[in-house]
């Protein structure tokens, strides 16, 4: 009976639910491909429904952290400033976007109206980001918001004035952040280029989403090593896997918006078989740390921690854009997978299956 009335329950979102614009992460085309395989009872795609339900039923109960100065002081100078200010983002970011995808999924009010109560308050309260990592919290925390930006534009309660007051915060705050760290050389211009591309599929702003591929074209080969091994993440000495994993992510975030916006499979590129070469590096030494050549006893990802999925949730969403059956025998363990803290690309990867050759 439960099963019943859930797939009732979607079935009359379905025809409730305009797609104007959605894209970006998330497309029309895989919305409705992932509500049919909940419709139908399918796993993992069910179980993985139930889930993001849990989390969003319990964002419902949530109030908002939203600051007018978003100021982040470095991690490695204040490590405890650091996350207890970043915290605010992390948080409300997370409520807004699982309230979005529920919505997304089912149709039930109470999740858009929370959704838009997180987006407002953050558009109406912050005006800016400051100190030494106040850009790039920001770009990766804010990418969040921007998604449910995206998944809540065909919400018609949504005011036309707060839709645009958050759309002012898109540009004067979240882009400007993203824009501010996208050259640099290391995972901070990977988080720049993809928070870019976000806002600019938001915005509607194809000149900016070019350069973005752009660079993002040029700049594999100089930060990927012929082996796969990230130049200047795997320098970080016992985090080194955690900030290739950390680099990866917005990479093939950013690969998956260009397939969206523009249609072109950088997935299949020669930039994409780099980006394959280095997630598989990355697979194959987050499982054999005693090999890590750049460290003794690096910090590992490990899938069965709570909240903590990486890599997990890389391997997972890149599972169906490979088909690479190492991925799918690493992840199919712990499914389904959500990484719901700290930065926003593959937050719900079992859920919201990533596919390059047609949703069917």
């Amino acid at each position: 009976m439960k099963y019943f009335l859930l797939t009732i329950s979607l079935l009359a979102a379905s025809s409730a639910l305009g797609y104007e614009h959605p894209g970006g992460m998330h497309t029309r085309e895989q919305i409705e491909f992932v509500k049919r395989q909940v419709e139908q009872g399918r796993e993992p795609w069910l179980s993985a429904f139930r889930q993001l339900k849990e989390k969003a039923d319990v964002s419902l109960t949530r109030e908002h952290h939203a600051v007018s100065d978003f100021h982040i002081p470095g991690f490695y100078l204040d490590k405890k400033g650091h996350q207890e200010s970043a915290m605010v983002l992390w948080v409300d970011g997370f409520n807004a976007y699982s309230c979005a995808l529920a919505w997304t999924l089912t149709g039930k009010k109470e999740y858009a109206d929370k959704a838009i109560y997180f987006l407002d308050a953050w558009a109406s309260v912050n005006k800016r980001y400051s100190e030494a990592d106040g850009p790039l919290v920001m770009t990766y925390s804010g990418a969040s918001l921007v998604m449910a930006g995206e998944l809540m534009r065909s919400y018609r309660p949504w005011k036309k004035q707060n839709r645009e007051m958050f759309r002012h915060w898109v540009t004067s705050v979240y882009q400007d952040a993203c824009r501010s760290i996208r050259s640099r050389k290391n995972n901070w211009g990977d988080w720049g280029t993809y928070g870019a591309m976000l806002a600019d599929y938001f915005l509607d702003d194809s000149a900016d989403m070019e350069f973005n591929i752009r660079q993002l074209k040029e700049s594999l080969p100089q930060k990927i090593a012929s082996d796969g091994h990230l130049i200047e993440e795997v320098k970080r000495e016992a985090n080194g896997i955690w900030y290739t994993y950390f680099s990866l992510t917005p990479v093939t975030g950013s690969f998956w918006i260009a397939f969206n916006g523009t249609h072109e499979n950088l997935f299949a590129s020669p930039e994409g078989l780099t980006v394959k070469k280095a997630v598989d590096y990355l697979l194959y030494y987050n499982q054999h740390i005693e090999e890590w050549p750049w460290y003794q006893v690096p910090r590992q990802g490990k899938p069965n921690s709570s909240n903590t999925f990486w890599p997990a949730n890389l391997i997972e969403a890149m599972s169906e854009v490979y088909k690479d059956g190492k991925y799918t025998d690493y992840v199919s363990p712990f499914r389904p997978l959500v990484y719901e803290s700290h930065h926003f690309v593959w937050t719900f990867p079992t859920l919201m299956t990533v596919k390059t050759d047609g949703y069917k």
